[in-house]
């Protein structure tokens, strides 16, 4: 069928089943966004090109699906490149469709070009500029491909605008040919088994679980092994919700601002099964004095991974859509009753929750982890919740238990503040049937505030907590612990109204400052229809502890006085 490349690229999406992009139009993009006009595909404007990756980012974290996300040339394309790092940090799987000026102005330094291939080649999985509009089906067809398969990833498809005008004959193709990528990682059988055996072999074994499990959609097998075994467990911040937080056994976060009984579990086990996490430095503190005592069996499915922050003595590579499945049937032939004889040291990781809970002191002022608990209480049980980065997020891991996979959305490699508020709207367009909460800070509100302006235009109902301490607040903690309490650029004592700020731009709120408050009006402001934005002051000196200080091991951690 006979189109311009404009329209074959949108029967390209139709084709790979997208049903909403992320974009801001401009001079590059103009005969794109006509045949969106003319198809009536669906597309949210964003009010910053950040906001609409983000937005992709987080639809396609509370999906599953690819993220697609649509800019201009030049500016347009690099206001990107932070929500594009930050997917790639956190494998989240996207495409990015950029316009490039005409080919006759490539390299020219021309109006509103700049290099995006070269820009985004370190923090893209692959990424295309399309120079001939005959391309453009294979190269879309090979772009969701690859985003979606082995490690998910982020692609970048850069166009040539009149690459957009060409004509084309369309075909879409059925399949993909790439020398050097099939997608498909396999594994080695005799790796499972030996991990199999190692396990079996274990006195005081601990499972920790990573955002590997929820990206491959295997919470159910992990459910599935700690049930069989009765081994307790912990998870990174990626990982929450892969592991019911009520389930017995299940202590929580890990690393930095992990529990005391996830940190002394990792540092007291016998055989640390490691699934799906890259074992960042926020997890691990010191590597060097790392689960000290254990074997650690290592499931991931990038090689690159393996040996790369923490020596494993059993490697599993592979798609855990293959390796876990494998080792559960593996477990079940392991001889004798697990449960039975883990029941020990499952009740010694148990007891240690129990001597250091994770817990707050009531108090006259509002107590941030109380905010977050009593929102987890009224929200349901599977709520999506979506954080910004810094105390708040912390306080969310910790306090803001989730049940199912895929319902807490946060950014982890990158710590991008300013990624909640777009990121919950992209999870609430993609899973309109659950609710969705914001838990963000005075800090990261303002660096996407204009956000406000896409939710209340598209009618997105999501609630955002402020949680407003009137400081930067991470900084402000290391600040105040470890350089004298220099609070150099980091208050924020301004005359900002936040209330009034969402409200300019169509979203409603409150501004809560008691404890009576919280109790009488916290209810009716989530419960209500629509998006709102709650704005709760809380002390600017509440600290997130535990806390591991930089350097340290996890049973070094600083438990503080609550």
């Amino acid at each position: 069928m006979l189109m311009n490349g404009a329209r074959a690229l949108l029967e390209c999406l139709r084709q790979e089943d997208v049903e909403v992009v992320f974009g801001y139009p401009g001079g590059a993009v103009l005969t794109l966004y006509d045949e969106i006009y003319k198809m009536g595909f669906r597309h949210i404007l964003t009010r910053h090109e950040q906001g609409a990756a983000h937005a992709a980012d987080g639809y396609a974290r509370a999906s599953g699906k690819v993220g697609v996300v649509f800019a201009t040339s030049g500016p347009g394309a690099t206001n990107l490149v932070t929500g594009i790092a930050t997917a790639h940090m956190d494998s989240v799987p996207m495409v990015c469709i950029t316009g490039q000026v005409a080919n006759p102005y490539i390299g020219k330094d021309s109006f509103q070009e700049a290099d995006i291939v070269g820009i985004t080649t370190p923090i893209t999985k692959h990424n295309y500029l399309v120079k001939e509009a005959a391309d453009l089906p294979r190269i879309v067809k090979e772009a969701f491909y690859i985003a979606r398969t082995g490690r998910p990833g982020v692609v970048v498809i850069d166009v040539a605008k009149d690459v957009f005008d060409a004509q084309i004959d369309y075909r879409y193709p059925s399949g993909v040919k790439l020398h050097g990528y099939t997608g498909d990682v396999s594994f080695d059988p005799a790796a499972v088994r030996e991990a199999a055996a190692a396990l079996a072999a274990a006195e005081q074994p601990l499972l920790f679980v990573g955002g590997g499990v929820v990206l491959s959609d295997m919470s159910a097998a992990v459910r599935e092994l700690l049930s069989l075994t009765g081994m307790p467990s912990v998870a990174t911040l990626m990982g929450l919700g892969a592991v019911d937080a009520d389930a017995e056994g299940f202590t929580g976060m890990a690393g930095m601002h992990g529990s005391y009984a996830s940190n002394m579990a990792i540092q007291e086990c016998d055989l640390l099964i490691a699934v799906g996490t890259r074992f960042s430095d926020r997890v691990t503190g010191n590597t060097a004095g790392f689960a000290p005592k254990a074997r650690i069996v290592h499931f991931d499915i990038d090689p690159a991974e393996i040996n790369k922050n923490v020596r494993a003595d059993i490697p599993v590579v592979g798609d855990l859509r293959g390796t876990l499945p494998a080792f559960v049937s593996a477990v079940r032939a392991v001889e004798g009753d697990l449960p039975v004889r883990f029941r020990p040291w499952l009740g010694e990781v148990l007891s240690m929750a129990r001597a250091h809970p994770l817990a707050w002191k009531e108090s006259a002022e509002i107590r941030p982890e109380a905010l977050v608990g009593k929102v987890r209480a009224l929200m349901d049980e599977d709520t999506i919740c979506v954080t910004d980065v810094g105390q708040h997020q912390m306080w969310a891991a910790q306090f803001f238990s989730c049940r199912e996979p895929r319902t807490f959305l946060t950014s982890g490699g990158l710590g991008t503040m300013g990624y909640g508020l777009p990121a919950a709207l992209g999870a609430k367009l993609a899973r309109p049937d659950k609710k969705v909460v914001l838990i963000t800070g005075d800090g990261s509100i303002m660096m996407n505030c204009q956000e406000f302006a896409t939710v209340a235009d598209n009618a997105v109902d999501i609630k955002v907590v402020v949680v407003h301490n009137s400081i930067l607040g991470m900084v402000g903690q290391w600040q105040r612990l470890f350089y004298n309490r220099h609070y150099s650029a980091s208050e924020l004592k301004g005359k900002t109204d936040y209330v009034k700020l969402a409200a300019a731009m169509g979203v409603a709120g409150a501004r809560i400052e008691t404890n009576e408050q919280l109790a009488a009006e916290l209810p009716q402001l989530l419960a209500a229809d629509g998006a709102r934005l709650i704005d709760v002051i809380v002390p600017e000196e509440a600290d997130v502890m535990p806390m591991v200080p930089g350097g340290k091991r996890l049973d070094q951690m600083v438990l503080g006085g609550r």
